[in-house]
């Protein structure tokens, strides 16, 4: 019966997240992974990647809000940007709400997921693919970025969980982040999403990758926020060569804001920024252990 059917987000072995499916939109296998599509009854239209959810309509600001707009604000001038992945283009959205910004590159692997995200997800990008900054790459992005010499100014890894299949098994290690590293400006910065915190599993995704980005950046940040449609607290790394977002006032925040014209912001302000930075004992040792 149409309403009773539910999807299964398994976050673990020992934890299943249940959403309530209005109905199943699409249910298709690219070359690289399993990409569903549902209508849920809480969240809005969600995206599922091989069983595990990314994103959902109705709190994918928050995700994407926090991944972006601290990084951008952080550097005086972003010009010239690289996201790594990011095929729903809701952070290709966020991105060019920056009147900075003069170019746009993106690198994704899955050609047909980002077509697919075009038809079924206008609310993640609003058409921002139509831009004429921007510039989409259908590559591997380990493999285009060690044979092409980019310099970007911001480089945003939004790219899907690591698993044991799919397109990212081989991208979360020192191998992938150095070459990262090598091809931002020398005042560049670099973001990632890092999954998941568990603070009582040890050898978790997370600490892997704080790990990694703190050991060859000379400035590093980390931060999280609560995605509701994950059920769990979500963590972001950012690398730095010289700006550091933990620095910044509300004022500067709220300077830059208005200076760039920023405008339909539904998470991200200048006290959400100094918020993010601002961690509870807990957290800090998590992503210090």
């Amino acid at each position: 019966m149409e309403g009773n059917e539910w999807f299964i987000d398994r976050d673990s072995r020992n934890r299943l997240i249940y959403h309530r499916v209005k109905r199943s939109i699409l249910n298709k296998k690219t070359k690289y992974q399993k990409v569903e599509i549902f209508d849920t009854f809480q969240f809005g239209r969600i995206v599922v990647l091989d069983g595990k959810i990314q994103s959902a309509e109705r709190d994918e600001f928050i995700y994407h809000e926090a991944l972006v707009h601290p990084i951008m604000i952080t550097h005086p001038k972003p010009e010239n940007i690289l996201i790594l992945g990011g095929g729903e283009g809701a952070t290709l959205k966020e991105v060019l709400k920056h009147n900075t910004v003069k170019s746009v590159l993106m690198i994704d692997i899955d050609k047909e997921f980002v077509e697919l995200c075009r038809k079924y997800l206008r609310r993640w990008h609003m058409n921002t693919y139509r831009d004429k900054r921007v510039n989409i790459i259908y590559e591997d992005a380990f493999k285009y970025l060690k044979e092409n010499k980019l310099k970007a100014d911001i480089i945003i890894a939004d790219i899907s969980d690591p698993a044991s299949r799919g397109p990212t098994k081989n991208i979360y290690n020192k191998a992938f982040f150095t070459v990262v590293k090598d091809s931002l400006q020398k005042d560049g910065m670099f973001v990632t999403h890092a999954t998941a915190i568990e603070e009582w599993k040890k050898g978790d995704v997370s600490r892997k990758i704080f790990k990694i980005v703190k050991d060859i950046f000379p400035i590093f940040s980390a931060y999280y926020e609560y995605i509701p449609s994950f059920g769990c607290l979500w963590a972001y790394v950012i690398g730095s060569f010289k700006y550091n977002p933990e620095s910044l006032s509300t004022i500067q925040v709220r300077k830059a804001i208005q200076e760039r014209d920023i405008k339909e912001l539904g998470y991200y302000s200048p006290e959400a920024h100094k918020r993010l930075f601002s961690l509870p004992k807990n957290i800090i040792k998590y992503f210090s252990s």
